[in-house]
């Protein structure tokens, strides 16, 4: 277990140090979060290519997580729920995993204990780290429990507070039914959330509909940022030719492969997949692929056992992720009406990468919808007979599809670049720090908690 003793530390909101004039200044940054490399898709694999970005670029970076789970609801073979651990990258982040209950089958209160185990294993760690002195401690949404202690520890360091937002974890558990739509309990979780928020120096999201979001949260404009996800537009890129992945499912070179790749999870509208290959199992050129994994997985295989025009693929690892998103002629993303009108979700950067066109269910106006503008087609969501007409309308026209790939690709490359977002991100840290009034920080005095040794 962690000793808790917590060295002396400075007055509420020890001043920063000043940046030098060249405006680049390696600093230290703790990362707090629930999902974390090696994790593979969502969050974890965004904080893990940030983290180890910013190592690479010569800042010192500590990460206060958990056991890897994630989108299989089960703690990775080489790891432990209740044991504390620490590992090092390879670019030197050192990562400090804390003990997490994950339920086999997530509900309502499943759930609140999950997000509550992590937040009582990791706040040990936190105040032992704020001897250490960050210049910023950074979290992410979900999980929003990780939040207070984040303010907290940037309160004791005297650090930046910084919140990025993937999901808005209390809007999801209002549209699933875990919290009231209304009445005194709905009102109080958006008070707390609010009063909560003003808490940290910057809040930033990955679309700009969210960020309108924060402003409707109370957040103000000096504090909001944008920063979308990213894709590695050199790793994820267009590959012609023959396709390693459609030889071993035996799918011919003039068949139509449509694509769904990422987390199989219950909010997504992934019903449509197996309805849309049932109404369309009688089309020769046709072949869907459905890749993840999560908890509509099971489901999804019981939907399309008699089907023969799909083919059931696990969650695939990192450097077989070019070789399948390459497979597709056709990429698909199903979403909920109320999940597109905000989130453009981190699978569909890959799509985009890859050079494909994309077939969305969005409505017009949303993040999605003007993201896949011009590189796919968008239907309303819960459509089926416009999911088929679209699916029939590039299946006909390959010169479409290739029109559409290149727009897709060159949105990529412009606006979704991994260097060109972290760049921004690691200047918008700069510049937070900067603008403060600063004294020099003291330097670390507590190295790190006492856990145990790498393994």
């Amino acid at each position: 277990m962690l000793g808790t003793g917590i060295p002396s530390v400075p007055p509420f909101r020890l001043r920063l140090r000043a940046l030098s004039q060249k405006g680049h200044r390696n600093l230290r940054i703790l990362l707090l979060g629930l999902n974390y490399t090696p994790e593979l898709t969502g969050i974890g694999k965004y904080s893990g290519e940030m983290m180890e970005w910013l190592a690479g670029r010569g800042h010192e970076v500590r990460v206060v997580t958990t056991p890897p789970y994630y989108p299989a609801w089960r703690v990775g073979e080489d790891y432990s729920w209740w044991k504390y651990r620490k590992e090092i990258s390879p670019n030197g982040v050192q990562i400090y995993r804390c003990p997490l209950w994950v339920p086999s089958r997530p509900s309502g209160i499943s759930r609140m204990v999950h997000l509550g185990s992590f937040a009582t294993s990791s706040l040990p760690v936190m105040l032992a780290l704020a001897g250490w002195r960050p210049h910023v401690v950074l979290t992410v949404e979900p999980a929003f429990f990780c939040a207070p202690s984040t303010v907290l520890t940037a309160a004791i360091a005297g650090a930046a507070a910084w919140l990025h937002v993937q999901d808005f974890e209390i809007d999801a558990a209002f549209g699933l039914g875990l919290l009231p739509a209304e009445g005194a309990i709905h009102n109080f979780a958006l008070a707390y959330e609010r009063l909560v928020m003003r808490g940290f120096d910057r809040v930033s999201s990955i679309s700009s509909n969210m960020v309108k979001r924060l402003a409707e949260k109370g957040v103000p404009k000096h504090k909001r940022e944008h920063f979308p996800n990213w894709v590695d537009i050199d790793s994820i890129r267009p590959l012609e030719g023959p396709n390693q992945i459609r030889r071993e499912l035996g799918i011919g070179d003039q068949q139509i492969v449509l694509l769904y790749s990422g987390n199989l999870g219950v909010k997504q509208g992934l019903e449509m997949l197996p309805q849309l290959a049932q109404q369309l199992h009688d089309d020769p050129r046709l072949h869907f692929v459905f890749c993840g994994d999560g908890a509509f997985r099971p489901q999804l295989e019981q939907m399309t056992t008699a089907l023969q025009n799909v083919s059931l693929l696990p969650l695939q690892p990192l450097d077989k992720l070019n070789e399948l998103l390459s497979a597709a002629d056709i990429h698909l993303l199903p979403q909920k009406e109320d999940a597109a009108a905000l989130v453009m979700p981190s699978k569909l950067t890959g799509m985009l990468a890859s050079g494909r066109p994309v077939i969305a269910t969005a409505s017009p106006g949303t993040q999605v919808a003007e993201a896949v503008s011009g590189c796919g087609i968008n239907v309303a969501p819960g459509d089926l007979d416009a999911l088929v007409a679209a699916v029939l309308k590039l299946a006909a026209n390959a010169q479409l599809r290739k029109e559409m790939g290149r727009a897709a690709r060159l949105f990529a490359e412009e606006t979704l670049g991994r260097e060109q977002v972290l760049r921004r991100f690691e200047a918008a840290m700069q510049g937070l720090l900067s603008s403060k009034k600063a004294i020099a920080v003291p330097a670390a005095v507590s190295p790190e908690p006492p856990l145990p040794r790498p393994e």
